[in-house]
């Protein structure tokens, strides 16, 4: 869910920088010390602890805040964040911090904080998100403070064991102790601090003094980095268009028709690809999705392609695979030739078959339980999510389905996701970086006890899961690719179409990694 809680997954999204020299956002001028970056964000990020959330909009404000042990090149290559030093098997890893690094309110960070970093998400008993995403469960840290060095035993074999802890937000030994700190975006390891929170319009941050340790060979005195950064609440595209055109924004992430105006003006913008088109039924028991018949006989009757026009204003990519973040690990095509082919007399046959007939009022009955879907979609990825929403409700109405859409922004998606259980369908697409982040989503406790929302159990999946886990790297991705297929064969997961995604620069340019604006590229320039 591009902006659900599954979607900040994004951890490692390649950009490609475009624009043009003239138009408001160009950059070519003189750049400006002192300035304030404001940023445009689709939703409240709500809760900012960076071990309890994974909204990629959280994930965004996050990475002001916190740093993780490494970060990536365009290549996939690891570079220093706050560690020097690295090593890894499939079972272990080590890391040596930075000298020098100090958190939000001065103190060190320790190796010890570290490792309780890393032991607080692998510990089942506290719930993280990240545990099985980032961090396997049961994976154990210690420190050595005099060569500060932590090391990590995994709780299972990980394929991607560096890049995983790698990423993890580092928060510091304030917040671990008291984590309320932590969900307001204290105790930070980040380039910026908290300055002001009000929920639903804006968060401000302060660029950190003693910042000197940002990515590879990032230095702290350079010209034109920000002094404060402002994440503002626009929810609505054409809005946060127009204040860009206006300079109000610096940069915000702009899909669909407003794009045109933007490309107009020639605005610089970082681009990357991201999920748009995914499907997802709840197979918990009692609900319609629990029978491959029905979620076989609902995907058949769409028009994928039709609906991924829809969604992506003829500007998509078909899916290829779960996982679109550049550099893949795996670059294997895992959707083409797997998903059923578009033929509505054949799905409505099919219902027929699975013993769900039509009734008085034409919406199919089995056993006297109505063939009801209640069709989640989220209002942050943008205009054109609603007409899609309604074009399936539509084809699924002429099915004999009784069709009830709900729009949700973020933070209401995860609720009923993880929490209430209250839905058929959802549309949010999920945005992975290594093809083991999505492990926790698709297999294992399912919710409210895990993160498995869909309650799925796929036995090839998993027996492919087991299979990658136990090798390194490059040389595990036949397995994954193989359990990936598994999965759009069963039809326990419909990735249609994927999206080019544009941040839109207005006085400013930056990269765009991990889904988000990278905060250390941030340049501000002279209007």
């Amino acid at each position: 869910m591009t902006q659900t809680r599954t979607a900040v997954v994004l951890l490692a999204l390649a950009a490609t920088a475009c624009g043009g020299p003239g138009g408001v956002g160009a950059a070519g001028g003189t750049m400006a010390d002192g300035k304030t970056f404001t940023l445009g964000i689709a939703s409240d990020p709500g809760n900012l602890d960076p071990h309890m959330s994974v909204l990629s909009v959280t994930g965004q404000v996050d990475r002001f805040l916190y740093d993780p042990l490494l970060e990536l090149t365009p290549d996939g290559k690891p570079i220093p964040a706050l560690a020097e030093k690295w090593d890894a098997t499939t079972t272990t890893a080590s890391f040596t911090l930075r000298p020098g690094v100090t958190c939000a309110d001065g103190t060190p960070l320790t190796a010890a904080d570290v490792a309780a970093n890393i032991a607080f998400v692998g510990d089942p008993a506290n719930k993280s998100p990240f545990a099985g995403l980032t961090i396997a469960p049961d994976t154990k840290a210690t420190a050595d403070e005099a060569t500060r060095t932590i090391t990590v035993t995994s709780g299972a074999p990980d394929a991607f064991l560096l890049r995983n802890v790698g990423s993890l937000p580092i928060v510091c030994g304030t917040g671990l102790a008291d984590r309320k700190l932590l969900a307001k975006g204290g105790s930070g390891t980040g380039m910026f601090a908290v300055s002001e929170v009000v929920p639903n319009d804006h968060y401000t941050f302060t660029r950190r003094k003693d910042y000197s340790w940002g990515p590879g060979d990032w230095k702290a005195q350079q010209a034109g980095l920000p002094d404060k950064v402002v994440a503002r609440v626009v929810p609505n595209t054409s809005t946060a268009a127009n204040l860009l055109l206006s300079g109000e924004l610096n940069a915000s992430q702009i899909n669909g028709p407003d794009r045109q105006r933007l490309e107009a003006r020639k605005l610089f913008h970082a681009d990357f690809l991201a999920p748009l088109g995914e499907i997802f039924y709840n197979q918990a028991a009692g609900r319609p999705g629990q029978d491959e018949s029905v979620r076989r006989a609902l995907t058949q009757a769409l028009d994928l392609a039709q609906l991924g026009k829809v969604l992506a204003n003829g500007t998509g990519k078909p899916s290829q695979g779960l996982v679109t973040a550049e550099p893949k690990a795996c670059s294997g095509d895992t959707v083409t030739g797997h998903l059923p082919t578009h033929d509505p007399a054949a799905a409505a046959s099919a219902l027929d078959s699975a013993g769900w007939k039509a009734g008085p009022d034409g919406v199919r009955v089995k056993g006297g339980k109505r063939l009801a879907l209640t069709v989640l979609y989220g209002t942050q990825l943008g205009p054109t999510m609603a007409p899609t929403a309604e074009l399936a409700q539509q084809t699924w109405k002429s099915l004999g389905a009784d069709v009830t859409l709900k729009a949700v922004d973020s933070p209401g998606l995860s609720q009923v996701l993880f929490g209430t259980g209250e839905w058929e369908v959802s549309l949010g697409p999920v945005g992975l970086t290594l093809p083991s982040q999505l492990v926790p989503f698709v297999s294992g406790p399912a919710a409210p006890d895990g993160t498995n929302f869909g309650h799925i159990a796929n036995p090839e999946y998993e027996q492919g899961v087991k299979r990658a886990a136990a090798m390194s790297g490059e040389a595990s991705c036949p397995a994954w690719e193989a359990a990936e297929t598994a999965l759009v064969k069963r039809v326990d997961v419909v990735p249609y179409i994927d999206s080019v995604v544009p941040y839109y620069a207005s006085g400013s340019r930056f990269d765009v990694s991990q889904g988000s604006v990278t905060p250390s590229s941030i340049r501000m320039y002279a209007r």
